[in-house]
Formats: C-alpha cells, structure tokens, sequence
C-alpha cells in the first residue's frame, strides 16, 4: 500500500537564499580582490580565490535548486530532488579546485618572498567581507536546516570555509606585519588550503552517499524502530525496511505483518495510523507499506539480507 506524501513546502522558494549567496560572493569578489592589490598578500589572493569559487558554487545551486523544485512527471515519479546533490558535489569538487589554486600560489611565494604593502586597509577591507560571508552562511544555515536541504548546506559550509580563511589570512597577514617575517603569509595559506580540502571531502563524501541511496541517519531508523515497537503492541509486525534520502525527500517502505483472520479494512487502518505516526516522526516523508498475513510462511521469502 503506498501513502503519498505530505506537502512540501514549494522548494522554488529556496532560489531567494542562492541569489543571496550569489550577491554575497560578488560582492567579496570586489572586496578581496581590492585588498589584495593593496596589500600583495598571497593569502588574501587566495582567499579571493577561493570567493570566484564561492559564485561559481552559488549559480551552480541556483541552477540546481531551481530543477529540485519542479514537480513529478511521467518521466521523473519521485519528483527532481536528487538534483541538489549534482549542486554539492560540484561545490565540493569547486573547493577542492580552490585549494590546490591556493597551495600552487603559496608555494610560489615561499619561492618568492615579498614584502606586504598597506596591511592595515587590506586587513580592514578583508574583515569587512569576512562579515558578510558569515551573516550570509548563517542565514543560509538556517534555511538549509529548514527545509532540509544539501544544496544550502553545501553552499553554507563553503562560505564557512571562507569566513576561517579569511580569519586565517588576516592573522597571517598581522603576523607579518608585527614581526616582519614574510614567510608566514604563504604558510597560512597553506594550512587554508588543508582546511578547505577537509571541508570539500566531507561535502563529496555526503553527496555521493545521497546519489547512491545511502540507508537514513541511525537516530532516524531508532525512530521509525520506536514506532514498529508500538505497533507491535497492537499484534502486528514488521521487516524488509528499506530507507534511503533524496535531498528533502524521505523514502521508507516496509512489509507489516497482520494477524490472518483480519479484515483488509482493519489492516488498512492499522497500516494508515503507522504510516501517520512515522511522518509524525520524521517530517515529510514518502511511507510505503506492504500488507502481508503473519501465520503465512510465503510472507517471509522477501526479507532484505543484509
């Protein structure tokens, strides 16, 4: 017996935070860049980098995010949401990009010391983007959490890779000024660079775990299990469950086993109140249960081996 989903909230609604993101990145881009002129600081250059990286990974989401929300069609039944985890993995891959930009860069300039010019204004002019990069990735945070959605995390986690780089890079950039050694600056580049990979792996890793139907989080099954034990109060049964995540998406079915001598409109009606309770649970979610008699050996011979 398959249930529909619930209404989700339109995911077309969610295009507003990427072109936030974009207006964001854009507006670093100028602010960075600016301060790298100023200062010559490789490590504000490859934060400034690392904000090209940051627009390009936000019109990606938008693109992406926009195709989410499109409905279900005789082509697509389970509607188009996947398509944020094409959004993360590029986004992912686009850090990755970023970081090897970044240590390419600072090795040239451990090569190539030079002195840094105007620290001060290029330090203030990279705070100041710093800030917006953190007010946006918190909103989008927020947003992601939400609605349940990876194309706003990944985007999110990436400004937040920005905002630690740019952390970083000023300190860099103090410490040269303070103590005059040139070298540090390439130095924290470098440590940006790692912390960035690290962040771009974590972000390819969750992403390919969605495209390839990845089971949902264990605090999730401990909730659907604390619904069946309910439920099997009542004299009913459960097994072959199968979970897996599209984005938004929540996909459980399960075979629940009935006593034989009942009828399909009270077997009906227990399958409906679980199904209510699992998405009382979980959120929205697309529940599909299969009725079966539990004194029939045939019921069993489908039973996922794991």
């Amino acid at each position: 017996m398959d249930t529909p989903q619930n209404p989700i909230a339109d995911r077309s609604a969610l295009t507003r935070f990427a072109w936030l993101s974009i207006a964001a990145a854009v507006a670093t881009i100028v602010m960075k860049f600016i301060a790298y002129i100023m200062t010559g600081s490789v490590g504000l250059l490859s934060d400034a980098i690392e904000s090209i990286v940051n627009l390009a990974g936000a019109l990606m989401a938008l693109g992406m995010l926009t195709l989410a929300a499109q409905p279900a069609d005789a082509k697509h039944a389970f509607g188009h949401s996947k398509a944020e985890y094409f959004s993360s993995v590029v986004e992912g891959l686009l850090i990755l990009v970023a970081a090897s930009g970044i240590a390419y860069t600072a090795i040239d300039r451990i090569m190539h010391p030079r002195p840094l010019e105007q620290v001060g204004i290029g330090v203030v002019v990279c705070g100041v983007a710093s800030a917006v990069n953190w007010v946006v990735a918190r909103v989008l945070m927020k947003a992601a959490r939400a609605h349940n959605s990876i194309t706003l995390e990944a985007d999110s986690r990436h400004l937040m890779t920005d905002v630690w780089t740019s952390a970083g890079v000023i300190l860099g950039v103090g410490l040269v000024a303070l103590s005059g050694w040139t070298m540090i600056d390439p130095i924290v580049a470098l440590l940006v660079a790692g912390n960035i990979v690290w962040t771009g792996v974590g972000l390819v890793r969750r992403s390919v775990d969605g495209l390839m139907d990845v089971v949902l989080p264990d605090e999730e099954q401990q909730l659907i299990e604390k619904v069946m034990v309910k439920y099997r109060e009542k004299g009913v049964d459960f097994h072959a469950l199968r979970t897996r995540q599209a984005a938004s998406h929540r996909f459980i079915s399960v075979h629940m086993l009935v006593p034989g001598d009942w009828t399909v409109h009270d077997a009906h009606h227990m399958a409906e109140n679980f199904e209510g309770d699992l998405r009382a649970e979980l959120g929205d979610a697309l529940v599909s249960t299969h009725l079966e008699p539990i004194d029939d050996d045939n019921s069993f011979h489908d039973i996922y081996e794991k």
